[in-house]
């Protein structure tokens, strides 16, 4: 986790190396993730890799938990499973009132887990300017709340929930339509290929949504008092809207999506953020 949010505030600490793309061609690698993650043990000893588990860890249980309840308290009427060309209208109707359903369980989930999410990676962050202004999770709740107030636990909230609401919803389409029209029936590993469609979509489109959560995640350190959301690592943001239209200007909205084989980017010019 540390490794990732690293790259994705862009803190690079270690210099590239020259390596050779599928073409031959030499390219610029940027270290990979064992590499990044012996340094913050040389840095930091191995207690440095696991900054920001503790809130975390209470911000994935308490999204668990919310889910659970959430469910509970409305629960989603049982329907009949279908498969058949003929009834695809119903079929469809079957997927829309699931993905709504679920949609609603994960946006609840997320705005309760989130001010947990922010202190998480506003712990992490640290490493980047050796602060320790964010020491504990109680601790870290007083100052944002004192510095921010009850807004200051939500920074980076609208964009996570945009991307968790794009990705239900192309993820089952995508998956309905793909058995629904491209897996015949009368195939004999029709079923198999079926229970993995969905499986396969969710990695897809999750690369396709990878922005909404960079953006989020550099929201939630931005401007707040940390030297990694500070100038010259990146500019004070007024919105998350301004935050995407500078990483997509400077061509950076994949940023930390792959921890293996990182491209070192092309030195930009400088381009308006207005």
């Amino acid at each position: 986790l540390l490794t990732r949010f690293l790259s994705q505030v862009g803190h690079e600490p270690l210099p590239p190396t020259i390596g050779r793309n599928v073409l031959g061609r030499k390219v610029l690698y940027l270290p990979g993730f064992f590499t990044y993650a012996r340094h913050i043990v040389e840095v930091d000893g191995k207690r440095g890799l696991f900054r920001g588990l503790t809130p975390r860890l209470i911000s994935s249980t308490l999204s668990t938990i919310t889910r659970g309840s959430v469910k509970k308290a409305f629960p989603l009427e049982d329907m009949e499973h279908v498969s058949n060309k003929d009834d695809v209208k119903t079929s469809l109707r079957k997927v829309v009132k699931e993905t709504s359903h679920e949609m609603m369980m994960q946006c609840v989930s997320r705005v309760v887990s989130h001010p947990l999410h922010v202190i998480s990676m506003r712990c992490m962050v640290q490493f980047v300017g050796r602060e320790v202004k964010y020491s504990g999770v109680f601790s870290a709740i007083g100052r944002i709340f004192k510095e921010e107030g009850i807004l200051g636990f939500f920074v980076g909230l609208v964009p996570h929930i945009l991307g968790d609401v794009i990705f239900l919803w192309c993820c089952n389409l995508l998956a309905h339509f793909i058995n629904t029209y491209a897996v015949d029936d009368n195939f004999s590993q029709a079923s198999v290929i079926r229970s993995y469609t969905k499986f396969v979509m969710g990695i897809a489109v999750s690369m396709l949504t990878y922005p909404f959560l960079l953006v989020g995640d550099l929201m939630a350190v931005n401007n707040c008092g940390l030297r990694a959301g500070l100038p010259p690592y990146a500019p004070a943001f007024a919105s998350w809207i301004h935050c995407w239209r500078y990483l997509s200007a400077q061509g950076q909205l994949f940023r930390g999506s792959s921890l293996l084989f990182r491209r070192a980017p092309i030195p930009a010019a400088s381009f308006p953020i207005d």
